[in-house]
């Protein structure tokens, strides 16, 4: 399983990004799919999420500028960011979660997957 993200790179505070993370090598649909960021120095926190039945989360510092999409038949999640500030420069991680059959059986793992982050930056 690999996730690959794109769309970083650097913004005036008030400017847009937008990320896309395509999912390959899960053959399943794909139950949660999320945006994380990790400022220097900081834990990594949640930025927004959505489930394969459209359920969205955001973390309250993003509502109303961030807009987190799917589309599942392409395994690919994105997140529009709008109004960007300077405290939100991190790097931003992409995050699957989901179960797969792993056999004939019809024994299941978990998948807890996470990309190689995407460098978002925004100056004052």
């Amino acid at each position: 399983v690999q996730l690959v993200e794109s769309g970083g790179g650097s913004v005036q505070a008030g400017g847009s990004l937008r990320l896309s993370c395509v999912a390959s090598g899960i053959n399943s649909n794909i139950d949660v799919m999320g945006w994380y960021r990790q400022a220097p120095g900081q834990q990594r926190e949640l930025v927004a999420s959505a489930t394969s039945g459209g359920t969205t989360e955001y973390a309250g510092s993003v509502k109303g500028r961030f807009t987190i999409s799917r589309d599942n038949a392409w395994k690919t999640v994105y997140l529009q960011m709008n109004s960007l500030k300077p405290d939100e420069t991190a790097v931003y991680y992409c995050n699957v979660r989901t179960v797969v059959v792993v056999n004939v059986e019809g024994a299941t793992r978990n998948l807890d997957v996470w990309g190689q982050g995407t460098l978002v930056t925004v100056s004052s």
